[in-house]
């Protein structure tokens, strides 16, 4: 049976779970009250991050769901998600509207990825 790993664990959630070659982040958000274009960038720095601590890039990952406070800002997203996604290596996807942790937060990306 595969080992697993975690990794920036606080007692309610990690951040970085590893089941063999499967690697689950957290819902990751960004900086509180910022605009949506820099949550997503904030939340895509970190997912960077902790890819590449767990032994991965962002060619790997396998799913991403994302969740926002007002689709209204889908487009905003998807202007810094689109630069930031590798072409030819572009997740299984969804997203949708959901309340989050708080009101500052406007986007909460979580993944799924391949080490």
């Amino acid at each position: 049976m595969p080992e697993v790993t975690r990794a920036h664990g606080n007692g309610r959630m990690s951040q970085i779970v590893t089941h063999g070659d499967t690697i689950y982040l957290a819902g990751q958000v960004g900086t509180a009250g910022a605009s949506v274009t820099q949550q997503t960038q904030d939340i895509l720095d970190k997912i960077d991050a902790l890819l590449a601590e767990a032994g991965s890039d962002k060619t790997k990952i396998l799913q991403a769901i994302i969740w926002m406070d007002d689709m209204a800002d889908f487009a905003e997203m998807n202007a810094v998600w689109d630069a930031w996604v590798p072409q030819g290596n572009e997740p299984a996807r969804a997203a949708g509207s959901a309340h989050l942790a708080t009101p500052d937060y406007k986007v909460e990306i979580i993944i799924t990825a391949a080490k």
